[in-house]
């Protein structure tokens, strides 16, 4: 009687500190709560890292070594049998789809990213130009530069290191760039994309921007905002843009900024209380985003 061949090993990033069995030290920095999206930053010793599959697709990003900044790890991948010796510079990208067999090793201490996005995302913003069951990317070494998507990963970093006003919508923007980017360069299926010309209807475009007023003091999202316009999360940025010139995150903080100025000239409420109002964290965030607009503090603004 033969035996079944081991299960094949997972790493699903949904899952807290999924990545530790893995490697030799947990990873330095980790998101957590960002739906769709997952990130980690490691420094690791050399190692090798055994056979896997990942739920996610996901991206491994190539950086310096430190306190060398100029020196990057070399070592050797494995993609769905495939091997490659890769160079691992600054901004190139190993693409690893979701369910392929993968392993790699490091030959030195090694500095890396991983970005890990749903394969559900993919479907549901592709879903406009491709059959979302054919929707499956392609496996890539890490070999070659792609700075959009390191580009991503470094704002996604600093963005869990620093935070900030805005942050849930600087997020999702990046989702779905990080979606639509992926779609157009690495899906095996050319997607057929749609063309609009006009920007949202006039009564979508009064739905989004109604809600956005009425919610100001709250936690904005972009997927509740595209709900409203019944659209694709890449569709409603395109158009909200055609549509006023800036994106949603930027009308946000003006319409924020705006309330504030009307609160400082028409009350006599504290400026931290204004801040929360106008849908700032603390007194600290609406002086920064104000001044750096307007040039002068709320507390100089109101007295001028």
């Amino acid at each position: 009687m033969s035996l079944s061949p081991p299960p094949t090993k997972t790493i699903d990033y949904r899952q807290a500190n999924a990545s530790d069995p893995f490697v030799p030290n947990p990873a330095v920095l980790t998101s957590s709560g960002w739906e769709n999206l997952y990130v980690e930053l490691h420094q690791q010793p050399k190692f090798e890292i055994a056979e896997h599959q990942h739920t996610m697709h996901v991206m491994a990003c190539g950086l310096p070594n430190i306190p060398e900044d100029n020196v990057f790890a070399i070592g050797e991948r494995w993609l769905a049998g495939k091997r490659e010796t890769e160079r691992r510079q600054l901004g190139d990208i190993a693409i690893i789809p979701a369910g392929i067999d993968h392993r790699c090793n490091w030959n030195t201490t090694a500095r890396f990213g991983i970005l890990a996005i749903e394969p559900a995302l993919l479907q549901h913003i592709g879903q406009d130009w491709i059959n979302p069951d054919r929707i499956e990317l392609t496996p890539r070494f890490m070999n070659d530069r792609d700075d959009l998507i390191q580009g991503i990963f470094a704002t996604l970093s600093s963005e869990l290191a620093t935070g900030g006003i805005g942050g849930n919508l600087l997020v999702d923007s990046l989702r779905t760039a990080l979606a639509i980017h992926l779609l157009r360069n690495y899906c095996t299926t050319v997607p057929k994309l749609s063309s609009y010309a006009n920007g949202l209807s006039a009564a979508t475009l009064k739905l989004v921007t109604d809600y956005i007023n009425a919610h100001l003091d709250g936690n904005l999202k972009l997927v509740d905002l595209n709900a409203i316009a019944n659209i694709s999360p890449y569709h409603f940025l395109r158009l909200f843009k055609q549509s006023l010139g800036v994106t949603p995150h930027q009308y946000i903080l003006q319409q924020r900024l705006d309330r504030a100025k009307y609160l400082l000239r028409s009350s006599n409420l504290d400026i931290s209380e204004i801040a929360l109002r106008v849908g700032f964290c603390d007194r600290s965030h609406l002086n920064r985003c104000f001044k750096s607009i307007t040039g002068k503090t709320p507390s100089q603004w109101r007295q001028s």
